[in-house]
């Protein structure tokens, strides 16, 4: 018995047969739904070793993650997604313990569509959808169909979800890690204003403080103190303490006689730079000036002695107008009168066959010969009458003579 911890319990309320109902009864995500139906698909094939049982085995490409969703976010190429909806089904079948055999590129697509339905419908699965749904190799039926079919392959196999189990030390770790991460505006106020060095700072604040503690401590001496420490040694003791020694006064970041003072630091550099800027932009305005006079004079000149070139450019442009016009012209003409040319031409083409038809019926002797021949045919047969009506004939003497 496999068992693996599922970390989507969105998948066992969608793998029921009634969640795929109407569109209208549906929620506004439901369009969104099959993203997730074929991510967890995805999920399944992979548990079910697909990559070597069929990728391997039919040289096919590793399916995306949103490869047979229907959007227009996502690449489609339906007959390349129902030949890999047809051969991952047939291998689920299988999968199922019943037998099935792979459908190729060839076969009819309404038929191997109708056979993997009835092998769903045999295994307990809901069709209520057309099976034209199934032919453009991708969306929410699609989807279905794939994950029906994984999940009976899944439960052939004796395959059990389990539910996530957290450790609760890491939970502990991580609100101990966010806990720290947070810091408060005064932390890090507070972390700005300490000093980058570790030096010795007297603060004036708390010399006051302890001044008056003193003070209001200890009675005041009846007599008074004198110093025993020698006035040199103390002098050289000073000048040595005297570098390590430094005064800070707190200021809040916030005080507006802090932001007035920057706004006069940054008006004194701006000016200063103001003044070193004037100088350059001066000097480059005189520059451009210079150029721009020497630009404009030779432009003057260069103008005054193209002059007569640019006027005999206006005129032959105004002749070759003149000259497209007479061009247009006279091209209309041509066509008009090559139009007539062919009509013309087509009237001779005619009365040239009929003069050759005419011509080849007169030059014909056929009929003349026929002619011809059955004149000498009539000669003859008007001859053989002449001899047998005249009386010199044979049969004319043995008729008289028997009389």
């Amino acid at each position: 018995m496999c068992e693996v911890v599922r970390g989507s319990p969105v998948f066992e309320s969608m793998a029921d047969d009634g969640r795929r109902g109407e569109d209208d009864e549906r929620g506004p995500g439901a369009q969104h739904q099959m993203f997730v139906v074929m991510e967890d698909l995805l999920d399944k094939l992979k548990l079910l070793d697909y990559e070597e049982q069929v990728l391997v085995k039919h040289n096919m490409k590793p399916l995306s993650r949103h490869y047979f969703v229907a959007s227009p976010y996502t690449a489609n190429n339906p007959g390349e997604q129902f030949y890999m909806f047809s051969v991952i089904a047939a291998w689920l079948i299988t999968l199922c313990g019943r037998p099935f055999e792979t459908p190729q590129e060839h076969d009819d697509p309404n038929a191997t569509v109708s056979n993997v339905l009835s092998q769903l419908r045999a295994l307990g699965g809901l069709v209520d959808f057309p099976p034209s749904k199934l032919k453009s190799g991708s969306g929410e039926h699609v989807c279905y169909v794939l994950d029906r079919l994984a999940e009976e392959a899944l439960k052939s196999r004796d395959f059990i979800w389990k539910k996530p189990l957290y450790p609760s030390e890491e939970l502990e770790e991580e609100s101990v890690m966010e806990d720290d991460a947070e810091l408060t505006l005064s932390k890090v106020e507070e972390m700005t204003e300490e000093p980058d060095e570790e030096e010795d700072v007297i603060d004036l604040e708390e010399l006051k403080t302890r001044s008056n503690q003193s003070e209001a401590g200890g009675a005041r001496p009846e007599m008074i103190l004198e110093s025993v420490t020698d006035s040199a040694e103390w002098n050289l003791e000073v000048e040595r303490v005297l570098p390590q020694l430094k005064v800070t006064i707190r200021s809040d970041v916030k005080d507006w006689r802090i932001h007035v003072s920057q706004m006069h630091q940054h008006q004194d550099g701006i000016k200063t730079s103001l003044k070193e800027a004037k100088g350059y932009l001066d000097k480059l305005l005189e520059e451009i000036s210079k150029t721009q006079e020497k630009v404009g004079s030779r432009e003057k000149y260069i103008n005054s002695q193209l002059e007569h070139l640019i006027t005999d450019y206006r005129n032959a442009q105004s002749k070759l107008s003149e000259a497209k016009e007479l061009y247009q012209q006279g091209s209309g003409g041509v066509t008009e009168r090559t139009r007539t040319l062919a009509e013309i031409s087509e009237e001779l083409e005619k009365v040239k066959q009929e003069m050759e038809e005419k011509g080849s019926s007169m030059s014909d002797g056929a009929p003349v010969v026929k002619i011809r021949q059955s004149l000498t045919k009539l000669k003859q047969e008007i001859q053989q009458m002449d001899v047998q009506g005249s009386p010199c004939s044979p049969e004319n003497t043995l008729f008289s003579g028997v009389c």
